[in-house]
């Protein structure tokens, strides 16, 4: 499979007829943003906020080279694995991969999952924590895949990696009606482009999406990159527009190759966003939840008040991670019925 390379064109096809509605669960739709002091964490969340502010924020505005190691030792600290999770180190399409298997699972369901980290740094290993308790929620097995990162690798080469890496799922004989495709952040970005690109190659869509917190506008062009910046505890935006420019290979960051709500998104599959109040990232979900809606995808957008960037990777010490893995596991066990 070839991609447009930057400057080339992007292929168009007839809209899909399909009409869902948006659902946003937790929240009435006139209540989008609350009053932050109204709402009420856990203990365990008021703490972890403030902890994550300090170790994660300044690591992610770091240059890749500085950003890699420091995740990995701060993955190190708060990785916790659900008592019989099987972790096995597997090549997928040759790129390294993890897969993660709940104890107990007989489900045929895989979750094929794209880590976050801006397009510069994360793996397979930072996430583990939060991908066990996935698997473990879902029933499922979890293949992350550890594709290639800016800017030694721009745009298109982690998209390349995860077509691929679908490609040699299908070969081992997955049904696609088994896959769902999930990421966060970056990673979120790139499940979402990868599904498209599927679409538009005339390959298999996988039954569902999973998209916690995804970078859809790599331009900043959303509200939230202003009203949102003072609270968000994990991102900033200047470190958010040097990823982008360090991955976009020259393209224009609002070209919808690199960012997706710009894209035609008619005929994907049903598709879970969580996101939190308190991210710059905001509006990146809640704008591709209404053109998701607009395009015929049924799509729920699950928006948690102070919660933020990927608060989910906190699952087994944190109660609204757990609760957010939970709502991923009935999502993904859903779509096997």
């Amino acid at each position: 499979m070839t991609f447009p390379s930057p400057g080339g064109s992007l292929l168009t096809h007839p809209a899909l007829p399909v009409s869902q509605p948006v659902r946003l669960r937790s929240r009435p739709e006139s209540d989008l943003f609350p009053d932050p002091m109204t709402a009420s964490l856990s203990l365990r969340a008021r703490l972890f906020g403030p902890v994550s502010q300090f170790l994660l924020q300044p690591v992610l505005a770091a240059p890749a080279a500085e950003m890699r190691p420091k995740l990995e030792r701060i993955a190190g600290l708060i990785t916790r694995i659900p008592r019989g999770t099987r972790i096995e180190s597997i090549t997928l399409a040759g790129r390294p991969a993890e897969k993660l298997t709940p104890k107990g699972s007989g489900s045929r369901q895989v979750i094929y999952y794209m880590h976050g980290g801006a397009y510069l740094g994360g793996s397979p290993r930072t996430h583990r924590g939060m991908l066990a308790h996935i698997a473990q929620a879902a029933g499922a097995t979890v293949i992350a895949l550890d594709y290639r990162l800016a800017p030694e690798h721009p745009y298109p080469a982690a998209l390349e990696d995860a077509v691929s890496g679908w490609k040699a799922l299908l070969a081992q004989g997955i049904k696609p009606a088994n896959l769902v495709l999930g990421g966060d952040s970056a990673g979120g970005n790139l499940a979402l482009v990868t599904a498209i690109a599927l679409r538009d190659a005339g390959l298999p869509l996988p039954a569902g999406l999973v998209l916690l917190s995804p970078w859809t506008d790599l331009s900043s062009s959303g509200a939230s990159m202003g009203t949102r910046a003072e609270r968000d505890r994990v991102l900033t935006v200047r470190g958010i527009d040097r990823a982008a420019r360090e991955f976009a290979n020259g393209l224009p960051l609002a070209d919808p190759r690199l960012s997706p709500l710009f894209a035609r998104l008619e005929g994907l599959p049903k598709t879970l966003i969580q996101v939190g109040d308190d991210e710059v990232l905001l509006d990146d979900s809640v704008r591709l939840a209404d053109a998701a809606r607009k395009a015929g995808v049924d799509v729920t957008i699950d928006l948690k008040p102070q919660l933020w960037h990927v608060w989910q990777v906190m699952a087994g010490w944190m109660p609204e991670a757990d609760q957010a893995v939970a709502a991923i596991g009935s999502f993904v066990r859903s779509l096997s019925r």
